[in-house]
């Protein structure tokens, strides 16, 4: 739910704000409260090639994923951007058996298909759907595996250093390079906005960037991630609908019912018992 707010609220800020200045003041602001969190708690600091790893996390969902939907929406409308939340399923259940070696059943990946099938299906049925290729999809292409790596890999350091405090080791470690970029921005392009857009980007920060994730890295360190992350199908049916509430985007008849099939591959897919054999 958290995360489904993430697009139609970065199509509402571009509006008014660069997409450096969305994708890196964003992350700035949730580094912010991710600090404050891990002085007052007295956390310990993460161990050797933790930090490496850390990195990868960072790489992925502070810098990866924001910066590269921020530039493709400025192009594409909310709905269009439902299509990356699309493909996240499905490529993080991928990156979590390559790196987490887990070994789902045969009819898992079944369920992932149709569910990544209808996903592309209903977010295509809208205007600038995959029936309309352009440029941005690249950058979106660029988006799903960025996070993809970064959830696999966010969901496994989470067993080890907790969830909330997985994503503010990052977000602390990413820090100074989006502290910079934000700088950069700002000479640039001095910010101008409205309150509903800068309201958009503090959701952004807040929300998607920090507390969207404490629940979503628990819910991954629980795991098994390929099954956990198909839960995220749902995720663009929120998103059209939200587009459609907040920017004013056409739900059609297409959307309900494609809406539904994605919803129903979902559960299907999460119902799947995992096979526990172990990796060779």
């Amino acid at each position: 739910m958290a995360f489904s707010l993430t697009v139609p609220f970065t199509r509402l800020a571009v509006e008014g704000l660069s997409p450096l200045f969305i994708g890196s003041a964003r992350a700035v602001v949730a580094a912010v409260l991710a600090a404050a969190a891990l002085l007052l708690t007295r956390q310990r600091l993460p161990r050797g090639v933790q930090w490496l790893r850390l990195a990868v996390v960072a790489g992925g969902v502070v810098v990866g994923f924001p910066m590269l939907t921020s530039f493709a929406l400025t192009a594409a409308p909310a709905s269009h951007g439902a299509v990356v939340i699309a493909l996240l399923p499905a490529a993080t259940a991928t990156m979590a058996v390559l790196r987490g070696r887990e070994r789902p059943r045969a009819a898992f990946w079944i369920a992932t298909g149709a569910g990544a099938i209808a996903a592309v299906a209903f977010a295509s049925a809208q205007p600038g759907g995959f029936g309309q290729l352009h440029g941005t999809d690249l950058l979106f292409f660029g988006a799903v595996l960025a996070a993809a790596v970064g959830y696999a890999e966010g969901g496994l350091l989470a067993r080890e250093l907790g969830a909330w405090q997985t994503i503010s080791w990052a977000l602390v470690l990413a820090s100074p390079l989006m502290t910079a970029l934000v700088a950069f921005s700002v000479s640039q392009q001095p910010p101008a906005a409205t309150p509903v857009q800068w309201a958009a980007l503090a959701y952004l920060g807040v929300v998607s960037m920090f507390l969207g994730f404490v629940a979503w890295y628990r819910g991954l360190a629980i795991g098994p991630m390929s099954q956990v992350s198909q839960v995220q199908l749902a995720q663009p049916v929120m998103s059209i609908c939200w587009a459609a509430v907040l920017l004013g985007e056409q739900l059609t008849w297409a959307v309900i019912v494609g809406g539904l099939a994605v919803i129903l591959c979902a559960g299907a897919a999460v119902r799947v018992r995992h096979n526990r054999r172990a990796a060779p």
